[in-house]
């Protein structure tokens, strides 16, 4: 005997309004237990939602550039009764995770916000049938490729779209004061603003003489550019409207300085040349980058103030044991950071096939949230693409970046005679609050050196 089960949208973590940009079946169609449904997008990925039976479509209720929630319908499908009876003690266990997980997220909210044990967290929408329904009807499925770019509700702040991330007696304290979220970089769990971002935002605003919501500058006039001819207007894509947000946050709040150098990379040019018939085997490629990353690796163990991240408070420096590099890729709706873990402790193949790996998976839009978290140090090279030097914006909440242009064969004098060596351009940005020009200076000087023998990196 057949019956219909309605297909919510499972627990998929920290997300609000997710943007459905494909529906995958349709009425009639046979699907399988984890079978991808519909496809989400949200700001730099995608997640494919699965459907939790095997059975036939009976209805879809959803449309591309619908937004969801948790608990929202998806689709109705007809099943076998007896095969969705079958083994409803696992899928009771199953459906308990997000329950836990939910629960410890309220607990952690608690601490945080200095609220009253009682309050919930603020993704957590009030009760309703629906909502219920979700928990008891579905389970949370097998969530592919969600995005990392933000968490908590999505709010309009300008005409932008900025994930917020605070409960409701955060937003309630933040709203008294003046304060707009969307400005606020929280030090919470999973990015959340908790009270004491606040008052530090406050107490940093009134400092620089800002007022209520952050420094005060003059914004640029509107113009009406159709007076002068003609015109097209393109919005900007999520990545852009993201990543414009978090630099500019990064260039107002972090007072940069870029030191410049160039490094002689002819020796390790001609050893990674050495390499590829061996990397070309490996179905590897085997770029400069890859030795960069060792490179710095070998800078931040030397001077580990460029490892690290200032608290909330802005009077403690967290310094950072582990060595995560995260590498700037160009991806066709914008720039996105992955992050390479553990760089120290994995050899150049090693390196070259996971950058492989995250750089085509950035391209397709389809990282996890933990790709582009917990980032030390970040390098952003446009070699590929030319130059000669430019300015990386520190990549907040790190404290320093690397910029890397295009090497170019030069004549350099040595032993009383000019030589022809490929030179590196190089610039590294640094959060002057952090790291002062001598230290900024020490730290080039050294990474140049590794840069230039790098067989250094085994000292």
């Amino acid at each position: 005997m057949a019956e219909n089960r309605k297909i919510l949208l499972p627990d998929i973590g920290e997300f609000k309004d997710i943007e459905v940009i494909e529906v995958l079946v349709s009425a009639g169609d046979q699907v399988e237990a984890e079978q991808s449904i519909i496809v989400l997008e949200s700001d730099k990925a995608t997640m494919e939602i699965p459907s939790p039976f095997a059975g036939t479509i009976e209805s879809i209720m959803v449309s591309v550039s619908d937004r969801l929630n948790e608990g929202d319908a998806i689709a109705t499908v007809t099943v076998d009764a007896a095969t969705a009876e079958a083994k409803p003690d696992e899928a009771q266990a199953v459906e308990e995770v997000p329950v836990i997980a939910e629960a410890r997220e309220a607990q952690a909210e608690v601490a945080e916000s200095e609220a009253s044990s009682t309050e919930a967290p603020a993704e957590t929408p009030p009760a309703t049938p629906a909502a219920t329904s979700a928990k008891k009807d579905t389970s949370p499925g097998k969530t592919l490729r969600p995005h990392p770019g933000g968490v908590g509700e999505s709010q309009q702040a300008g005409g932008r779209n900025k994930m917020v991330h605070a409960s409701p007696s955060i937003r309630r304290y933040a709203r008294e004061l003046g304060v707009k979220l969307e400005q606020i970089i929280g030090s919470g769990t999973k990015g959340r603003i908790v009270k004491a971002d606040v008052k530090s935002f406050v107490k940093s605003t009134m400092s620089s003489g800002g007022g209520g919501g952050g420094i005060a500058v003059s914004g640029i006039p509107e113009v009406d550019h159709s007076k002068f001819g003609e015109i097209e207007k393109v919005a900007l894509s999520r990545i852009k409207k993201l990543s414009g947000a978090h630099l500019h946050r990064s260039w107002v709040n972090v007072p940069h300085v870029t030191q410049f150098d160039e490094t002689d990379i002819t020796e390790l040019e001609a050893f990674r040349k050495s390499l590829a018939k061996e990397a070309e085997a490996k179905s590897l490629r085997l770029t400069p980058l890859v030795f960069l990353m060792k490179a710095v690796v070998s800078a931040l163990q030397e001077y580990p103030d460029f490892n690290a991240s200032l608290d909330v408070s802005g009077e403690n420096l967290i310094l950072k044991k582990y060595f995560h590099i995260g590498v700037a890729v160009d991806t066709p709706r914008g720039l996105v950071v992955p992050v390479v873990r553990d760089v120290d402790q994995k050899g150049l193949f090693d390196l070259a096939a996971e950058l492989g790996d995250l750089a085509a998976r950035a391209r397709e839009g389809k990282l996890s949230p933990g790709d582009m978290q917990g980032g030390c140090f970040t390098i952003s090279s446009l070699g590929g693409i030319g130059g000669t030097q430019f300015t990386p914006i520190v990549n907040a909440p790190e404290v320093a970046i690397l910029g890397v242009a295009r090497s170019k064969m030069q004549p350099v004098y040595q032993d009383g005679d000019f030589v022809p060596r490929l030179m590196l351009p190089l610039a590294l940005s640094y959060d002057h609050r952090v790291i002062d020009g001598a230290q900024g200076a020490r730290f080039i000087s050294y990474l140049s050196q590794v840069i230039s023998d790098i067989r250094r990196v085994l000292l």
